[in-house]
């Protein structure tokens, strides 16, 4: 049989037709774009877990922090505390190891959802800002990064103020027995009594654009930094970095950006220290506060235990970022 007859062109168009039809079925469809899930219940588990973890480790680090940044020199230049090892030693040797841990169950309690919402709450930010094509650029990662550092102080603020009180409890009171005078100790419990019956329930918030200050740039520096680093060791075969990466990315990410925020967390503490020392005077707002600080003390005091905060940042955040990605939850709860 030949193509062409006398309707040669149209059989040629049929045949043609019907070559193409087959072809056509049996193609296979394309297969279906995987949908991008996230789901918030076990990274806020996750985070919970991890500050719990990290807190209890490096807590009396944190405490040093804090009695440093708040000693003020005395009218002679003279100083209740010369470095952080010789803070270290006196509040050993005054309060012993468990006084080393002075208001660490306020913060256990509340660093577990501070936590899960900064370390969730970033991850959920990055994962609706991802552009359609799987891309997050660095400026949607610093407003990610930014808007978590913003939403934790709902947690920080109370949790921050309750702990500093305890925490410079010990060096009020030492003061307090050189000048003869008592101090009635606290507990969390008396002070968020005293606090709420005094304020209200917001007083428990004061201070708590001083804590947005410190935790918004906080947020944006972190973050982003921590995910380029923690994407330089991810292996082809595993698809993710090692654990220990993870570590040594959170560590270099939380020490940088703590060393960064170092003057609005001094201007913090300073500002949500309610019971003040010799000499030492209360502040009505942080431009004020920042002023004294510089005019007083010089520029130096902004970065008053700065090393100790990067000291306790760091491993906090290293252990945090390490357990938060083993996925405890979804092991343990099926998540």
């Amino acid at each position: 049989m030949t193509l062409y007859n006398s309707h040669g062109t149209e059989n040629l168009q049929v045949w043609t037709y019907n070559i193409i039809k087959i072809k056509m079925s049996s193609k296979q469809p394309p297969p279906p774009t995987p949908q991008r899930t996230f789901s918030l219940l076990p990274k806020a588990i996750n985070g919970g877990i991890a500050g719990i973890v990290g807190v209890s480790v490096v807590f009396p680090l944190d405490l040093v922090k804090t009695r440093l940044q708040n000693q003020v020199a005395g009218p002679n230049g003279e100083k209740m505390y010369s470095s952080m090892l010789d803070c270290f030693k006196k509040t050993y040797a005054a309060e012993g190891y468990f006084g080393m841990y002075r208001g660490s169950a306020v913060n256990i309690v509340l660093v577990s959802p501070e936590k899960a919402i900064k370390l969730s709450a970033n991850d959920m930010f990055r994962f609706y800002l991802t552009l359609p094509d799987g891309s997050l650029p660095i400026v949607r990662q610093m407003l990610a990064g930014g808007l978590a550092g913003a939403l934790q102080t709902v947690i920080t603020t109370p949790m921050e103020l309750l702990k500093i009180q305890m925490q410079d409890q010990g060096r009020i009171t030492a003061q307090a027995k050189t000048g003869g005078a008592p101090v009635k100790k606290l507990t969390a419990v008396d002070l968020t009594k005293n606090l709420i019956a005094e304020r209200g329930i917001f007083g428990l918030y004061k201070g708590v654009l001083a804590c947005i200050v410190r935790e918004v740039p906080f947020g944006i520096i972190y973050f982003p930094m921590f995910a380029t680093l923690a994407d330089l060791g991810v292996q082809e075969n595993e698809g993710q970095a090692p654990l220990w990466w993870m570590f040594v990315s959170g560590c270099s990410a939380g020490s940088t950006a703590a060393w960064c925020v170092t003057p609005f967390d001094v201007v913090k503490t300073r500002m949500q220290t309610l019971t003040k020392g010799t000499g030492e005077v209360h502040h009505n707002s942080m431009l004020e506060c920042l002023t004294s600080i510089w005019k007083n003390e010089g520029i130096t005091a902004l970065f008053k235990g700065g090393a100790c905060r990067m000291m306790v940042i760091a491993p906090l955040l290293g252990i945090a970022q390490s357990v938060y990605y083993l996925g405890v939850a979804e092991t343990l709860f099926d998540l």
